[in-house]
Protein backbone atom coordinates (compact mmCIF):
# COMPACT_ATOMS: atom_id res chain seq x y z
CA UNK A 1 0.00 0.00 0.00
CA UNK A 2 1.38 3.59 -0.91
CA UNK A 3 2.65 5.67 1.91
CA UNK A 4 -0.01 7.87 3.25
CA UNK A 5 -2.88 5.88 1.65
CA UNK A 6 -4.89 3.48 4.97
CA UNK A 7 -7.79 1.62 4.69
CA UNK A 8 -10.84 2.92 5.54
CA UNK A 9 -13.00 0.54 8.01
CA UNK A 10 -16.39 0.02 7.59
CA UNK A 11 -18.62 2.05 9.45
CA UNK A 12 -22.00 0.18 10.94
CA UNK A 13 -24.37 2.80 9.86
CA UNK A 14 -27.36 0.76 11.47
CA UNK A 15 -26.06 1.09 14.52
CA UNK A 16 -28.32 4.20 16.44
CA UNK A 17 -25.24 6.21 16.75
CA UNK A 18 -27.41 9.13 15.51
CA UNK A 19 -29.15 8.80 18.63
CA UNK A 20 -26.38 8.84 21.00
CA UNK A 21 -24.61 11.00 19.48
CA UNK A 22 -25.32 14.29 22.28
CA UNK A 23 -24.51 11.64 24.70
CA UNK A 24 -21.54 10.72 23.26
CA UNK A 25 -20.49 14.65 22.93
CA UNK A 26 -21.48 14.96 26.62
CA UNK A 27 -19.36 12.42 27.64
CA UNK A 28 -16.49 13.84 25.67
CA UNK A 29 -16.70 17.06 27.45
CA UNK A 30 -16.31 14.76 31.05
CA UNK A 31 -13.19 13.70 29.71
CA UNK A 32 -11.55 16.90 28.62
CA UNK A 33 -12.12 16.98 25.01
CA UNK A 34 -14.18 19.58 23.30
CA UNK A 35 -16.28 18.27 20.43
CA UNK A 36 -18.81 19.06 17.66
CA UNK A 37 -20.09 17.99 15.03
CA UNK A 38 -21.84 20.11 12.36
CA UNK A 39 -23.28 20.03 9.01
CA UNK A 40 -22.07 22.35 5.75
CA UNK A 41 -24.85 23.61 3.46
CA UNK A 42 -22.18 24.24 0.78
CA UNK A 43 -21.61 20.44 0.90
CA UNK A 44 -25.17 19.35 0.73
CA UNK A 45 -25.49 21.53 -2.29
CA UNK A 46 -22.20 20.02 -3.78
CA UNK A 47 -23.53 16.67 -3.09
CA UNK A 48 -20.19 15.69 -0.79
CA UNK A 49 -20.01 14.76 2.62
CA UNK A 50 -21.88 17.04 4.79
CA UNK A 51 -21.46 16.04 8.05
CA UNK A 52 -18.27 16.95 9.99
CA UNK A 53 -17.11 15.82 13.60
CA UNK A 54 -14.48 17.94 14.98
CA UNK A 55 -12.67 17.12 18.35
CA UNK A 56 -9.20 17.59 20.61
CA UNK A 57 -8.05 18.23 24.08
CA UNK A 58 -7.85 15.85 26.89
CA UNK A 59 -6.52 12.82 26.15
CA UNK A 60 -6.42 13.39 22.57
CA UNK A 61 -2.54 13.98 20.89
CA UNK A 62 -4.11 17.10 18.80
CA UNK A 63 -7.11 17.24 17.14
CA UNK A 64 -9.25 14.86 15.11
CA UNK A 65 -11.71 15.40 12.30
CA UNK A 66 -13.68 12.96 10.88
CA UNK A 67 -16.56 13.42 7.52
CA UNK A 68 -19.43 11.65 6.36
CA UNK A 69 -22.74 12.01 4.81
CA UNK A 70 -25.04 11.27 7.17
CA UNK A 71 -25.12 11.43 10.91
CA UNK A 72 -24.43 7.87 11.54
CA UNK A 73 -21.55 7.64 8.98
CA UNK A 74 -19.78 10.94 10.42
CA UNK A 75 -20.51 9.50 14.10
CA UNK A 76 -19.60 6.23 13.07
CA UNK A 77 -16.28 6.93 11.53
CA UNK A 78 -15.57 9.38 14.28
CA UNK A 79 -15.66 6.26 17.20
CA UNK A 80 -13.36 4.26 15.05
CA UNK A 81 -10.70 7.56 15.06
CA UNK A 82 -11.43 7.92 18.67
CA UNK A 83 -10.68 4.45 19.47
CA UNK A 84 -7.69 4.64 17.17
CA UNK A 85 -6.20 7.60 19.20
CA UNK A 86 -6.66 5.31 22.56
CA UNK A 87 -10.03 7.04 23.74
CA UNK A 88 -12.67 3.74 23.94
CA UNK A 89 -15.87 5.99 24.02
CA UNK A 90 -18.67 3.98 26.02
CA UNK A 91 -21.11 3.15 23.30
Amino acid sequence: MAQGMRRQPKVDLDSGVEDATLLILEWLGEQGVGAMIRIDAERVRDGRPAWTFAASGGPLDGGMRADGASVAECMGRALLRLREAGLVVPF
